[in-house]
């Protein structure tokens, strides 16, 4: 959940509001003035650093124009200096949600071969010689296009690469076991970055490590989470419209007008003390909202009754 805190919004385009956090600005002093050696002005300092920003930018988009594509929710980018988030909400399903993930470092895909024909014109044109501030722009943004590209991939929690990995591994596994898997491999990813950061005594190592070993944690107490929803007895003749989940069979259901917990299937959306009536339902396994009309079999959206209904 994007708080807002500490961040300010830079524009919207495509529904999709990008934000930019104020540390970003002094890692960004930061980064320029140590790079002063590579180029004869600052400038190019300034534009390397705004391309690295352009390509962070674009790989967030990836991500929430993927998700927007099977279904889900993403309206949301942050840009922050260990990189960028994009605030996606994809349908809990593992198909919806490996497009969502793989799409990011897709696009570092798309533009390494891009930014190589670039480099290769430029070298043909002599570019190193007559320009070479610009020379040395365009190969240092295809370097940092690929070490992002190779940084995101790795198969660590909760990187690019671990969380295709979970997904991946949902199909055989399912919702929970994938995730706990992930985040236990995660884990022994956070050890070698910790091992790293020592040798090379990086803080910015050491903060990525950091961060890793937060959302593992995070992610494995969801899987535990999880398991346990998933070995309660689950109603027939329903499912989720979003995540396909069959509804569980108890109480778990809360009234928000007199607080009696009640299972809305069994009453049919209507609370049991104050006959307060629900018309949308929450599924306890991916938090999506919908008429309840709509976790029946058959239901043809748009109609509001159910396919065995149209005609009649």
């Amino acid at each position: 959940m994007f708080s807002g805190q500490g961040s300010f919004r830079i524009f919207r385009i495509a529904g999709i509001t990008v934000y930019l956090n104020w540390t970003w600005f002094l890692v960004a002093v930061f980064e320029i003035q140590t790079r002063g050696r590579h180029y004869t002005s600052p400038l190019w300092n300034i534009l390397e650093y705004l391309a690295l920003f352009g390509i962070v930018l674009l790989h967030e988009f990836g991500h929430a124009l993927a998700c927007r594509s099977v279904g889900g929710k993403a309206d949301t980018i942050l840009l922050w200096p260990l990189g960028g988030v994009a605030y996606v909400d994809p349908p809990q399903r593992p198909g919806a949600t490996l497009w969502s993930i793989a799409a990011g470092p897709l696009v570092n895909v798309v533009l390494a071969p891009i930014l190589y024909a670039a480099l290769q014109f430029a070298r043909a044109a002599h570019w190193r010689a007559t320009m070479p501030n610009a020379y040395l722009l365009i190969g240092a943004i295809l370097t940092t296009d690929v070490a992002l590209l190779i940084f995101n991939i790795l198969p660590i929690y909760p990187l690019d690469g671990g969380q295709i990995l979970r997904s991946l591994l949902w199909f055989p596994l399912g919702r929970a076991r994938s995730l706990l898997v992930a985040s236990v491999l995660g884990f022994v990813g956070v050890a070698g970055f910790i091992a790293l950061a020592l040798y090379l005594q990086s803080l910015w190592t050491g903060i990525i490590a950091a961060y890793a070993a937060m959302n593992c944690w995070s992610g494995f107490k969801q899987a535990q989470a999880l398991r346990k929803l998933e070995k309660i007895p689950r109603r027939t003749g329903f499912a989720c419209p979003s995540c396909h989940t069959a509804p569980p069979v108890g109480l778990f259901w809360t009234c928000n007008q007199c607080s009696t917990r009640f299972d809305t299937f069994e009453t049919g959306g209507i609370c049991p003390s104050c006959a307060t009536r629900f018309t949308n339902t929450m599924c306890l396994d991916c938090r999506h909202q919908a008429p309840t009309a709509e976790w029946q079999p058959g239901f043809v959206p748009g109609t509001g009754v159910l396919s065995s209904q149209v005609g009649a």
